[in-house]
């Protein structure tokens, strides 16, 4: 019998839940009043920040469907299941898979004011880069993103190529966030010199 639906479906979520009642959380900079309902908006943090960012969405959104862009990966299949439970509704895929059902799929749902949920330097990397298909959507079509940079006053920093952080119990969570317009771009060389200076500055070492 396969651990997965045990380790995605009960352990995880509430693990998850558990860890977050113990969070001291500050918010510096939030792009709206607390309890308004935002725009339609890509909201986005690194892949390393995962175990808080997706607790985050929910708790700027409480009362908005989030749609959670996940990779079709081993590892996207554990957080889908993960993220499902939690009460997320998911959009499966990535910039190298199954990219164009996604981008379709997030406009769809863009066009409804809905929320897109999205770790833009997964599934594999570059680690703090954003991917071109991100901007070029935001550029496009308009969409502002709201990055959140997190940062965990004690974590547990894992190998990873995404330097993935687990933050411990009681530990202080500190988000910054950035409201990014992405303007019209006139070339595919234009958008990508703003994504190499847009992961410059929001790079956390």
């Amino acid at each position: 019998m396969s651990l997965l639906p045990v380790l995605s479906g009960i352990l995880l979520p509430g693990t998850l839940r558990a860890l977050r009642a113990t969070l001291r959380i500050t918010l510096a900079n939030t792009p709206f009043q607390a309890g308004a309902a935002p725009e339609k908006c890509i909201f986005a943090f690194w892949h390393g920040k995962m175990v808080y960012g997706w607790l985050l969405a929910q708790q700027l959104f409480p009362k908005r469907e989030i749609h959670a862009v996940v990779s079709l990966s081993q590892d996207g299949e554990i957080l889908s299941q993960t993220l499902e439970k939690l009460g997320f509704t998911l959009i499966r895929g990535s910039s190298s898979k199954g990219s164009s059902e996604v981008k379709t799929v997030m406009l769809a749902e863009l066009e409804k004011n809905g929320i897109i949920a999205i770790t833009p330097d997964g599934p594999r990397g570059p680690r703090h880069s954003f991917k071109y298909g991100t901007l070029r959507l935001a550029s496009e079509k308009h969409i502002p993103i709201i990055f959140a940079a997190i940062r965990y006053s004690r974590s547990k920093q894992l190998t990873s190529w995404d330097k993935f952080e687990i933050p411990f119990p009681f530990s202080e969570v500190n988000v910054t966030f950035h409201r990014i317009e992405v303007p019209e771009m006139k070339s595919r060389k234009d958008l990508e010199m703003f994504e190499r200076q847009l992961s410059k500055q929001l790079a956390d070492g």
